[in-house]
């Protein structure tokens, strides 16, 4: 087994410890905590696929602005964060066999896929060619999803504002 396969593998294995553990863990930063392991992780699996700006994007977009914004959600949000329970046994069997499920099927759905010739070119120049694809093809995806996140900010905004209002009137 070569170097490549082992980080793969170490790899992929935090981040779905990471994604499982988000699920199960019951304080919301813990849940940030383990969200930022599973995107840091993803970051190095597209070091390993040769796209680096795409990595960094990754990094610098979502573990760190993403992770930020969420955590200040989580501050201007009241919540109660007493002890819950997490469902018990059952739950946990159940995601267990939810997430071996999903790999099962992926393995299957990857197993004889076959992608055609390698590119000749996927490791020149990839920052351009991300460029050229996002504003020729997918100008209106990529204009549709900065609406998206405006909306989703103003609403969050609209919800920190509502909870002020709330705990002047106590």
């Amino acid at each position: 087994m070569s170097g490549e396969y082992l980080a793969f593998f170490g790899l992929a294995l935090v981040a779905i410890a990471g994604g499982v553990l988000m699920l199960n863990l019951t304080k919301v930063v813990h849940m940030v905590v383990a969200l930022v392991f599973t995107f840091v992780s993803i970051a190095g699996l597209y070091v390993l696929l040769s796209a680096e700006f795409v990595a960094a994007v990754q990094v610098l977009i979502y573990s760190g602005a993403i992770t930020i914004m969420m955590l200040f959600g989580i501050m201007l949000t009241r919540h109660q964060d007493e002890g819950h329970s997490t469902g018990g046994l059952f739950r946990k069997i159940f995601t267990f066999l939810a997430v071996a499920a999903f790999g099962v099927a992926v393995y299957f759905g990857i197993y004889d896929l076959d992608l055609g010739g390698q590119a000749a070119t996927l490791h020149e120049k990839n920052t351009e060619q991300i460029g050229i694809a996002l504003y020729s093809k997918y100008i209106i995806p990529f204009e549709l999803t900065s609406v998206l996140l405006l909306v989703a900010l103003i609403g969050a905004i609209i919800l920190a504002k509502k909870d002020d209002e709330e705990a002047k009137e106590k």
